[in-house]
């Protein structure tokens, strides 16, 4: 089969493997669409996610396929497996808790230290034809819900993890610190959450038109105008919860300045090195900062956020023909894909390679 391997900082090449062999646990996809997410580029760049050495939970070291927000349909079972069969159409949970830390045996498998990344620290991975997953990671997708629209199950399920996380209630106002396709999947969940009022500040103008289109009602360009004065004066002193996605400090200190005193501020942009922050603000205001990292981890996440986004792709509640803005084939992954969402021009949110 043909899949994407990485080899290292800007080395992707998409050879010819050999299928892994299935487990008595294990079920086999037919990849049907795997999007490329904030971390691939980052990895594409960096090369700090995928083992250089074996890792000590898989065994598996690069040269290794990646992507991590994918979906398909069984092609294959294991022995052992009960409640997917061949031909369902599933949406697959990348991260892989280790079972036995502190976190995992409280059940918050999401805070566990050991965590395996389907795509990044594994043999499998969704730039590929097909993959070889734990059962445990599938979560299988209403009929009526095309089999391509499970790749974006992954991104919205940390947008709204991040709702939940915070003390946001109905009727109360938000605003998001940057819109890339996290950030947008922020202001879905906020307007499903019932906010009254939501704010976006980005200063990549595709991706504000794409914020307002799923909901947010004012969208600023923080390089025209100081974004935390716009907010705070509509809001008679600011927002009652705040989201940061864009992972830079002043992002981080407008967010801080355009929540209102007493207000929340959920974190959720992963970033390299320390943030300065305006503690001041923080401390004199009371106001709550909070973190959120991905979202529910099997066995939780048939409970929690990944089989809630899955229903709401089943009542048509996501509009993900606005989300996807670019569909390429396995070979273009570098060029039209990676390459183009790293560019700080791109017009493009989620792009979706397709084997």
């Amino acid at each position: 089969m043909r899949a994407a391997r990485f080899y290292g900082a800007g080395d992707v090449r998409i050879d010819d493997v050999e299928p892994a062999a299935v487990g008595p646990t294990d079920v086999r996809i037919d990849v049907a669409a795997c999007g490329i997410c904030g971390t691939d580029v980052h990895e594409y760049d960096r090369a700090e996610y995928t083992p250089a050495e074996p890792h000590p939970r898989s065994g598996a070291s690069r040269p290794i396929t990646i992507g991590h927000e994918f979906s398909g349909t069984v092609s294959e079972v294991g022995d052992d497996v009960t409640g997917v069969a061949v031909g369902d159409p599933v949406a697959v949970h990348p991260n892989i808790p280790c079972g036995s830390c502190r976190y995992c045996e409280d059940g918050a498998y999401n805070r566990c230290a050991d965590v395996l990344a389907v795509g990044l620290q594994t043999g499998a991975g969704g730039f590929a034809e097909e993959a070889v997953v734990p059962a445990q990671q599938v979560h299988r997708l209403p009929a009526d819900v095309p089999v391509w629209q499970g790749a974006l199950v992954e991104p919205f399920a940390v947008g709204l993890h991040a709702v939940r996380r915070s003390a946001l209630r109905a009727g109360d106002t938000a605003a998001v610190f940057g819109c890339g396709p996290i950030g947008l999947t922020v202001v879905h969940a906020l307007g499903e959450a019932g906010a009254k009022r939501v704010f976006v500040s980005e200063p990549n103008a595709a991706r504000r038109e794409v914020a307002r289109e799923l909901g947010a009602d004012v969208a600023v360009d923080p390089r025209a105008e100081d974004a935390a004065a716009r907010i705070t004066t509509a809001t008679d002193g600011g927002v009652d919860a705040s989201f940061e996605f864009a992972g830079v400090a002043p992002a981080v200190n407008a967010a801080i300045e355009s929540t209102r005193r007493g207000g929340d501020l959920t974190v959720g942009s992963m970033t390299s090195g320390t943030t300065e922050v305006d503690l001041q603000r923080v401390v004199t205001g009371e106001r709550t900062v909070r973190g959120t990292y991905c979202y529910g981890f099997p066995p939780q996440s048939f409970r929690t956020e990944f089989d809630a986004v899955i229903e709401s792709l089943g009542d048509g509640d996501i509009d993900a023909d606005t989300f996807v803005t670019r569909r390429i084939g396995l070979s273009d992954l570098v060029a039209d894909g990676i390459e183009e969402l790293g560019s700080p021009d791109t017009d493009h949110v989620k792009i979706l390679v397709e084997p």
